[in-house]
Order: structure tokens, then sequence, then C-alpha cells
């Protein structure tokens, strides 16, 4: 019988690196964010600037076995979660069904309203917490389902429950769902693909045009808001519709889908939303 428990290391090995990459484009905006913020979040960002490069946002990576308090701040004398320490930077979650359902839970809160609330007797903690979530998980738990050399090992119920260890809610506030393929031995000798830096000055300019359309950025887009910056014409309309009623979608994710149409038509350089961009939000979403 294999040793399925070392396949899925093997197979996930470069993803961490792929997610630190993520720090090159964030960097100026993580700096702008925190010149900008009040001095409770500075002070809040010391013990982070110790363990990070200077010049970087928080990368945080903490084990699954962590609690609650751990995750999202907690204690007699309230101290700051992961989430807080993440402020302006990323908090990355590997083997994402192995944490703890309850802990998992803890982040809906604050991935809508980028603060932490800890109420004890005779007080309030307030921490910020407005971090990039990046989650990772295999397919099943032996790691092969789908891999288009080795069979799975698991049966549909174990898929099913490994699966159901992460709510659709939580899924719900995950705006972009990938699948990866696994990477042929001789990818790996291919030539480089677009370098950090050039990805950085896209997103840059990208963030550019949404400061100078709506003084804010494309996430920070609610209610009337998403009706003038995110207008659809007829076909683009219908398109999102026949997604939300396929996804059976909550407003919630139809809200969220624009704003990543939107953003995704400012990396584009357009204008206007168009059925294009729709179309392309509603493929990062899970079936």
């Amino acid at each position: 019988m294999p040793d399925v428990r070392r396949a899925p290391r093997v197979r996930r090995q470069g993803i961490p690196m792929q997610v630190r990459r993520l720090r090159t484009p964030i960097r100026a905006r993580a700096l702008a964010a925190a010149l900008s913020a009040p001095m409770g979040v500075l002070a809040l960002s010391a013990p982070v600037q110790a363990q990070a490069p200077a010049g970087q946002p928080p990368f945080r990576a903490p084990h699954h076995s962590l609690s609650v308090p751990a995750l999202v701040g907690g204690g007699t004398h309230p101290r700051p979660g992961e989430i807080s320490l993440a402020h302006h930077g990323v908090l990355f979650l590997d083997e994402l069904p192995e944490f703890n359902r309850r802990t998992l839970e803890s982040l809906r809160e604050p991935l809508e309203t980028g603060r932490v609330l800890i109420s004890r007797a005779m007080r309030t903690a307030r921490f910020p917490a407005r971090f990039q979530l990046v989650a990772a998980m295999n397919p099943c738990p032996c790691g092969w389902r789908g891999h288009p050399a080795r069979a799975c090992a698991c049966t549909p119920d174990q898929v099913a429950r490994y699966a159901g260890r992460v709510s659709g809610p939580l899924l719900d506030r995950i705006d972009l769902h990938l699948r990866l393929p696994p990477v042929a031995p001789e990818e790996l000798d291919g030539p480089p693909g677009e370098a950090s830096a050039a990805v950085r000055e896209r997103v840059l300019a990208c963030r550019g045009r949404q400061l100078e359309r709506q003084d804010k950025p494309n996430a920070a887009l609610a209610g009337a808001e998403l009706d003038r910056h995110c207008a659809l014409d007829e076909s683009g309309r219908e398109l999102l519709l026949q997604a939300m009623r396929r996804l059976r979608g909550s407003a919630r994710v139809l809200h969220r889908t624009l704003r990543v149409a939107r953003t995704i038509a400012d990396l584009d350089g357009a204008e206007r939303l168009g059925a294009r961009h729709v179309a392309q939000a509603v493929q990062y979403r899970a079936e």
C-alpha cells in the first residue's frame, strides 16, 4: 500500500514560496496604510517588524493546532492574535481543513470588518485585522484526488467529510478559489515567469485607478458605491445572475464577485466593467 502520508508534502512544497511572493506587490500598499494608521495600529505592528525584513509587510503562517485566542486575540489581559499581527500583510493558513472548526469560524467577522472586538468583564479591546488571507488545502485526505497519474485512495465519504471541515460561510468570504495542477519535473527547468517587481507595478497602477475613481480600494465598496462603480450592461448582469443561480450564491457572494470583476477590469485598464470581467471573476468561485 502506498505511503500517502508523505505525498501531499511533496506536491505542496511550492505553495509557501508562491504565497510569500505576495509581499512584493503589497509592500508599498502596506507602507502607505501604516503611515496613515492611528497610533494604536503602529504600536501593534512593533513586534511584527522585528520578525519581518525591513520594508516588508508582515507574513504570518501559524500551525494548524493554534487556538481561537491565538488566532484572533484574547486572554485575561487581551493581547492581539495572529490576524492582528498580519495587519496590512498576509495570513497564510496551510492545510486549512486541519484547523479546528471553531478556530476557522472565528475568522468570519474579522474578514468582514477588518477588526477584532474582545469583550471582558470591565472592558472591550479593539485590534485592527485587515489582512490578506491565503489558505491552502489538498483535494482529499490522501492528496491524490484528480491527479492525472495516480489514483486517489479515499472513499467518497472521506472526501465529503474532509471538504466539510471548512464551512460554506467561510468559503463565501474567500474571493479567489484556485485549483493548482501538479507541476511536471520538466516544467521546473522552464523559463521564469513574470517577475514579482513587474507584478507589483501592475498592482500599484490598478490600485491607483481605484483611488482616483472612488478614493478607496474596490474591496471597500458597498451599497450605492457598488451600483455606481460596478455598473453592468445587460449581458454582464445576466451572466452574473446565471452564475449566482448555479452557485446558489448569497448576496455576499454576488457583491464580492462584483468587486473582483471591477478589480480585473482595473488590471486590464478598462473603464467599463464588461461581461468578460464578470466571467473571469465567476471562474474564481468554487462550484
